[in-house]
């Protein structure tokens, strides 16, 4: 089973995809594959200052992301990204948006009142732990004293103002684009159901509103209300991307609402309408699913972070809690409400708090100043009760739109024609289809045969005609300076004849003449990884896969999701770089020497 072999000198133009600023042959829509961030914090946000990270704001973090040198704000060291980014959203919570800056800066509207004088004077001494913990056991509390005392409007309307102003100053259509966008940050009883907004408004129609925040509601719904009405009012397009539903303790997907209600026909179309992908990586670890759920996915307990946010507990494993969860209850809903509130592609990002959009495992140092470049990362964080070496090096958002602008942008993740990688720039085609044959997999150019015969990853398939099945084209090659490929995988999700979600793996493509066990499982591809020097080669894995691929299983009267997941070969995990730094065992880090990185599709659906 190597259907890529032969294709593979035909396949240069799918390499090519991965080259910004080279589009689709003729025939094709001409999307371009993006890659980006769309979860970047500076020191706007409350949290960032106070975890020390004081010289950023995001003047820092569009330079860094456009390729130019600048200086870590918590190491001093001069620092450049090696490959420049196509897209950066500055995503600052909006929940006291600008105050610790303006405290900082000795603002007389922040320090004429005694709780104001007190921050400054314990910031002027570098005493940043104590201004936390100061404000998080206010917010545990419920009193928000602290929060009402400082909390000013006109002082976030200034922060938003220059947020904005900073994105215009730094947008260049056609070479890279800076969006406007925002946190959500809702935390009921400490779990997180946080969002990040993006938006295609600019200029003075962004600084027309200040963005919503969990000050204003915790609800997600009263979010949602609030993105209509904004939309009739500017005419500005929006997407709500949640993150972290690992970390939300069974409330980001749920068959019932906040107040515990049982969710309605409006509530799902409302969500739908807004929420058209989710956060699948990132550095507080990865949202696919989870081992007690996919018991059967050998790959399932990839980079899983193990404490909630601002507690020691334990995440849960509720299928509310993870994206093939969602995509599988919202099957069920969709059987039940005649919409699918959770028809959610996937993408990954940063949600750095250095203003930094560093992924590679060998830069990585850390999401803030109280991580980087710490000498006792096995103790937990003053901020955060799992230890540094839990966090992982973050994830990219891969976008094929139909230009490098922000209204193209945020089209395709409206469509959800989007992936996400744990890092890697690995390029992925996706396509499903009823008139795909053998010369698709073989032609020159996928992408013109799958635009024309079938639709792209977050698509929805047709329902099938009689005795017509369908197949699914697929490409993926690895990332240019980076490991070669172990396999892709095809996640299938259903609903059974007694309304359980269902699901099952299969592996499609893979490297290094490989066959199934007695078992059905692909052996593993091996290992090159040196732990003693922190190094890998390329003398296994294969530089890409393609295949034309039919679900065996297939049943025309069964509703279906299809992503995937593309596999690199092991390479050094960011820890095993530091312990071999410190000159002690990587075992001392509590995690394995070496990763599988990897690239989720978004899903392909069939309804029938």
């Amino acid at each position: 089973m190597y259907p890529w072999r032969s294709a593979l000198l035909r396949y240069a133009f799918c390499v090519l995809c991965s080259v910004p600023g080279l589009a689709a042959t003729p025939g094709a829509p001409a999307t371009r594959l993006l890659w980006g961030d769309t979860h970047v914090h500076t020191s706007y946000s409350l949290d960032v200052y106070m975890f020390g990270t004081v010289g950023t704001d995001p003047a820092l973090a569009y330079r860094f992301a456009k390729g130019l040198p600048v200086i870590h704000p918590a190491t001093g060291a001069r620092v450049r990204l090696q490959r420049p980014l196509d897209f950066l959203v500055v995503a600052d919570h909006a929940e006291m948006l600008g105050i610790a800056r303006s405290i900082a800066s000795g603002d007389p509207r922040m320090t004429d009142k005694a709780v104001g004088r007190l921050v400054f004077e314990l910031f002027r001494q570098g005493r940043y732990r104590e201004v936390f913990q100061a404000f998080f056991a206010d917010f545990r509390s419920g009193s928000m004293s602290i929060h009402q005392a400082l909390d000013r409007a006109d002082v976030r309307s200034e922060a938003w103002t220059d947020i904005v102003d900073t994105a215009d100053r730094y947008d260049e259509p056609g070479r890279f684009t800076a969006l406007v966008g925002w946190e959500w940050t809702s935390m009921p009883a400490g779990n997180n159901l946080h969002r990040v907004v993006v938006t295609t408004a600019a200029g003075e129609t962004a600084k027309g509103f200040l963005p919503f925040s969990a000050d204003d509601s915790e609800n997600p719904a009263d979010l949602w209300a609030w993105l209509d009405r904004t939309r009739r009012a500017t005419g500005a397009a929006f997407v709500a991307i949640p993150h972290n539903s690992n970390l939300s303790a069974g409330l980001m997907f749920g068959d019932v609402d906040l107040d515990g209600r049982p969710l309605t026909r409006a509530h799902a179309a409302q969500r739908a309408r807004w929420e058209t992908v989710a956060e699948v990586a990132q550095y507080k670890g990865t949202s696919e699913t989870h081992p007690v759920l996919s018991p059967n996915d050998e790959f399932a307990s990839f980079e899983l972070y193990p404490t909630m946010l601002t507690d020691s507990r334990v995440p849960g494993s509720s299928p509310a809690d993870y994206i093939r969860g969602a995509l599988g209850r919202g099957l069920q809903l969709e059987g039940r409400l005649g919409t699918n509130p959770y028809q959610l592609g996937m993408i990954g990002s940063t949600d750095t708090h250095l203003a930094l959009s560093i992924v590679d495992e060998q830069e990585f140092q850390g999401e803030s100043a109280a991580g980087s470049g710490s000498r006792s990362k096995e103790s937990p964080s003053a901020f955060r009760p799992a230890t540094a070496w839990d966090k992982s090096a973050a994830g990219r958002a891969a976008v094929w739109a139909t230009a490098n602008t922000r209204e193209a942008i945020v089209e395709a993740l409206r469509r959800r024609e989007v992936y996400a990688t744990s890092g890697p720039r690995i390029a992925v085609r996706f396509f499903g289809g009823f008139g795909f044959d053998g010369g698709a997999v073989a032609g020159p150019d996928i992408a013109a045969a799958g635009y024309r015969l079938g639709v792209p990853m977050g698509g929805e398939l047709p329902r099938a005609r009689t005795g017509a099945q369908p197949s699914f084209l697929i490409h993926a090659a690895k990332d240019p300076d980076g490991a070669n490929l172990d396999r892709v995988q095809v996640v299938k999700g259903w609903v059974d004849a007694g309304g359980t979600s269902q699901e099952r793996i299969y592996d499609v493509a893979w490297s290094d003449r490989r066959q199934p066990g007695p078992d059905g499982r692909l052996p593993a591809v091996g290992t090159t990884v040196d732990v003693k020097t922190g190094r890998y080669t390329n003398d296994i894995g294969a530089r890409e896969l393609s295949v034309l691929w039919s679900d065996p299983d297939f049943d025309p009267a069964v509703p279906a999701f299809y992503y995937l997941r593309v596999l690199q070969i092991p390479t050094p995990r960011y820890s095993l770089h530091d312990a071999l730094a410190r000159g002690v065992d990587g075992e001392t880090t509590g995690h394995p020497a070496s990763i599988q990185e990897r690239a989720w599709s978004s899903p392909i659906w069939y309804t029938p």
